[in-house]
């Protein structure tokens, strides 16, 4: 049982054991930085459990995305009859998503989620891609999000991508461990059915490096090239040549070493995390004005986090009060992530494509108005989720 006095945050990084061992060999072997055993390791032992067979470990999630989208736009027109070339993505995502986009001065149209789901509506994601084919504008890429580790309908979303000919690159930031069925009676790892999967081991995450990401694809000729572009796009001479602007993005082996020891356990932290789901929903489903979004068919999620939805119109108080609440009694938790669209940096943008094309994001404002994210740290103990349950049972109905 914990200390009722200590801090619980939101999800914080649960080690293995077997990590220092790691870290240890990667000392004794001199090999810090840059890259070395470990960060081939890691990358096989990646690939063996998302089944990507190509994979390049990197700094951060938001450098993988970067670099897709920079081997991505090489391959595609970048402009066509004076506009700017445009990317679909998710509107209810994290900025780190979509921000690399601006990097490489691509341009956003936002979708908005599936009622029932986090991720973005098959249905908006058709009708777009039909309107943009009749006027001969079509995306360079489309970016779903797998949000809070609950995959998107991605076998839908590539059958639609492939209609139309758009690479598919599958923001599987916050889904590490989470699976889908394909519709052909397989069991895939998020990220699976795409052009080119980006993960993040960012210190908040199911399993972290203290900070990393992974790029994976199917694609060895693509990964090559992102892996080039990684290392300052260093051509192949005794002296440094460029022929290309590249990046500082590779992994060190230092991180990459707990990474190796992570892995181990992810099977053991999905199972937790699940578990943790199960308990805040048997204890607080039955409460008025409090729900949760259900597991689709499809997939088994690895329940990242865990959300609830306070609707104040039965329950007393909004997700505001219950956040502040929970803060009063040294328990952090955090509103869903802001749609994109809502976004100040994005306002300009936005209002330009609604000009030319109205889109409406009812469910993701919802969900944003709704929301709240709990703790839901692997190792949060029964105890924790109880007394978590019943401080937010206690906000019902009290006095703003």
């Amino acid at each position: 049982m914990s200390n009722s006095n200590n801090r619980i945050f939101l999800s914080p990084p649960h080690m293995g054991g077997s990590e220092s061992q790691y870290v240890g060999e990667a000392f004794q072997s001199n090999f810090i930085a840059p890259l070395g055993p470990m960060v081939n390791k890691f990358e096989a032992e990646f690939s063996k459990i998302s089944g990507l067979p190509f994979c390049l470990a990197v700094s951060s999630g938001t450098a993988a995305m970067h670099l897709a989208l920079r081997c991505l736009s090489n391959r595609s027109s970048t402009e066509v009859d004076n506009r700017k070339p445009v990317i679909i993505a998710s509107s209810l995502t994290f900025i780190g998503s979509i921000s690399p986009a601006c990097f490489e001065g691509i341009d956003l149209v936002f979708l908005d989620s599936s009622y029932g789901s986090w991720n973005m509506d098959t249905d908006l994601l058709l009708a777009e891609l039909e309107w943009r084919k009749s006027r001969d504008v079509l995306p360079i890429a489309v970016i779903p999000t797998d949000l809070y580790g609950e995959p998107s309908n991605l076998p839908k979303i590539r059958e639609i991508c492939l209609q139309f000919q758009i690479p598919l690159i599958s923001d599987s930031a916050e889904a590490v461990g989470a699976h889908y069925f394909d519709g052909k009676g397989n069991m895939r790892h998020a990220g699976f059915d795409s052009d080119a999967a980006v993960f993040s081991f960012n210190g908040n995450k199911i399993i972290t490096t203290s900070g990393g990401g992974m790029l994976g694809s199917h694609d060895e000729v693509f990964i090559n090239h992102a892996r080039k572009l990684a290392t300052q796009a260093r051509e192949e001479f005794p002296w440094y040549e460029h022929a290309e602007i590249g990046y500082n993005y590779r992994m060190s082996n230092i991180v990459a070493a707990i990474g190796v020891g992570q892995l181990e356990v992810l099977e053991d932290r999905v199972n937790r995390r699940r578990a943790i789901n199960a308990m805040y929903h048997d204890i607080l489903s039955p409460i008025e004005g409090v729900s949760f979004l259900e597991e689709p068919g499809y997939a088994i999620g690895n329940q990242w986090l865990t959300v609830v939805f306070i609707d104040p119109a039965t329950f007393g108080v909004d997700n505001n009060f219950v956040r502040e609440v929970l803060e009063t009694n040294n328990i952090e938790s955090r509103p869903v992530w802001k749609p994109m669209h809502m976004q100040p940096v994005f306002r300009s943008m936005v209002a330009r494509y609604q000009a030319e094309r109205v889109r409406k994001y009812d469910v993701c404002e919802e969900y944003f108005s709704k929301g709240l994210c709990l703790p839901s740290g692997s190792a949060l103990s029964d105890s924790d989720v109880e007394r978590i349950c019943s401080i937010i049972i206690s906000c019902r109905n009290r006095k703003v």
